[in-house]
């Protein structure tokens, strides 16, 4: 099965792309070559480039003691998990306390390392971090890869907190709905949504069945348009009928 997911809103969309390139650096910068590090490193900086916005760590922190308040209600539902409940409530105090702790704007102490701005203005270039651009990075590369490795997860530390929270807050999103089996009529499936808000919907489908799904989707309608891929790759209508699962996540 492969899942695709659609974000509602530009807040959700910002935390999904922060995720997929934070499980890219969590790959990358567990590998010993100096490429792959170059890569761990470069996706520090597009995770700048995205954390961008001054008020995601309040957005973050908001979310979580939201998700608190809302969890504790729970307390005293005999159908719920006390130890599981407890497990989730002490995650959501965990990252809230990381994501208050630490200081300043969301990665200063690499914006403030000029030799780190001087690789990051580098690496925007096609080529620009070659070892006559940047001797000294790639002196750096030589080193080994341990001390790399170290130097990498210091640079990436003061991260760690907001990247930990959106996680924790996506994880949350998704448990919050349940998969409806949906089928989509010759390669199309449209639902009225009737003004109800949904953060992100989740659409779960066999991936022998070679369709691709292409969704758009508002408070009043979603539309799921299926594709499949001919032999360059490009996509094309598949007028074929196309079962597959359903989420409509909302905190």
């Amino acid at each position: 099965m492969i899942v695709y997911e659609y974000p509602f809103n530009e807040r959700i969309r910002t935390l999904l792309r922060l995720e997929d390139l934070y499980e890219k650096f969590k790959f990358f910068v567990q590998q010993e070559h100096p490429m792959q590090h170059h890569v761990a490193l470069a996706t520090i900086f597009d995770m700048l480039e995205v954390a961008g916005r001054a008020d995601l760590k309040s957005d973050l922190l908001q979310e979580l003691e939201r998700q608190k308040q809302s969890l504790l209600a729970y307390r005293s539902n005999p159908a719920v998990a006390a130890d599981t409940l407890d497990a989730v409530l002490a995650e959501l105090d965990k990252a809230s306390s990381a994501l208050v702790t630490s200081q300043g704007k969301t990665g200063q102490n690499v914006r403030e390392n000029e030799w780190l701005m001087s690789i990051r203005g580098r690496t925007i270039i096609p080529g620009g971090a070659c070892e006559f651009d940047l001797p000294s990075y790639y002196a750096w590369q030589k080193r080994p890869a341990e001390q790399r490795h170290a130097d990498i997860m210091g640079w990436f530390g003061p991260l760690a907190p907001l990247l930990e929270a959106l996680s924790l807050v996506l994880r949350l999103l998704r448990n919050s709905g349940a998969p409806v089996k949906m089928f989509a009529s010759a390669g199309s499936y449209q639902q009225m949504l009737q003004g109800k808000i949904y953060q992100m919907l989740r659409l779960t489908l066999d991936e022998s069945a070679g369709a691709i799904p292409e969704i758009s989707a508002n408070k009043y309608m979603l539309w799921v348009r299926f594709t499949t891929q001919d032999g360059d790759c490009k996509p094309k209508p598949l007028e074929e009928d196309v079962p597959f699962d359903l989420t409509l996540c909302n905190f």
